[in-house]
């Protein structure tokens, strides 16, 4: 990390991309009640004050809850479902298209998870259907992990569906993942010629691993868990202490 915050010095400006749940804030069975970790807010607004650093958060909520949680004077980039939307800090939205094809066999499995979660539960999103056991003891958690995998699994083979892991969830998905929400922004940067900005993603679970391979060659990548795991993040981080002081030297370094 020492390397990589010398490379501020001169630098006209940086890009500082986060994941929310885990990361910016702890975990919560009641997923409307996981604010940021205390002073994480504050910190962001900061670096947001000092117009040096293009701020997004990638995370699988939708975007307008992340928006919320946050609450901050001046919004970041937020893009939510995993990157395949895209909400922009003066409102604009986006969405990755979907094929019908695909979407009818998202809304069949939603409609079945409806009636019955397997004692899990159930969250529709515009391109997906999730199951979370989150807070459930464990015998209860493996049985609701196993049929969902049932249901799940046959139907990732077809076109245009994928079957993301995560940690206490499964969600069978269609459209682009954070790697791919990552490589869209480098690619927005290296078109307007700041390819060379100083760089880092943050994230805690399995789903931000992409996003940490996206970043190879081009910035830091830090694992921001209580636990250390294996990961191609380059670094770790435990919240919320390290993290306010990752974001405190990002602060300095960027002024």
């Amino acid at each position: 990390m020492n390397g990589f915050f010398r490379g501020f010095a001169g630098a006209a400006s940086s890009l500082l991309l986060v994941d929310y749940d885990g990361t910016l804030a702890p975990f919560r069975v009641d997923r409307f009640k996981a604010a940021p970790w205390a002073g994480v807010r504050e910190l962001l607004s900061l670096i947001q004050d000092q117009k040096k650093t293009r701020l997004e958060v990638i995370s699988g909520r939708p975007a307008h809850e992340v928006m919320r949680l946050l609450d901050m004077k001046t919004p970041p980039g937020v893009w939510g479902l995993h990157g395949a939307e895209r909400l922009h800090p003066d409102g604009r939205r986006e969405f990755e298209p979907i094929a019908h094809p695909t979407r009818a066999h998202l809304e069949a499995v939603s409609a079945r998870l409806r009636s019955d979660a397997f004692g899990g539960l159930f969250e529709e999103k515009p391109n997906a259907a999730v199951v979370h056991w989150r807070g459930a003891a464990p015998r209860k958690a493996r049985e609701i992990e196993k049929r969902a995998r049932e249901l799940f699994e046959p139907l990732a083979q077809r076109d245009g569906l994928q079957l993301l892991e995560f940690e206490c969830g499964l969600e069978l998905r269609a459209g682009r993942d954070k790697g791919g929400a990552v490589k869209a922004i480098l690619d927005e940067l290296d078109a307007n010629g700041a390819a060379k900005v100083p760089a880092a993603y943050l994230g805690d679970d399995i789903t931000d691993e992409a996003a940490f391979a996206a970043m190879k060659g081009r910035g830091l990548s830090v694992l921001v868990r209580r636990e250390r795991r294996k990961t191609n993040a380059d670094v770790w981080l435990r919240p919320p202490r390290e993290l306010r002081a990752f974001l405190c030297r990002w602060l300095e370094a960027a002024s």
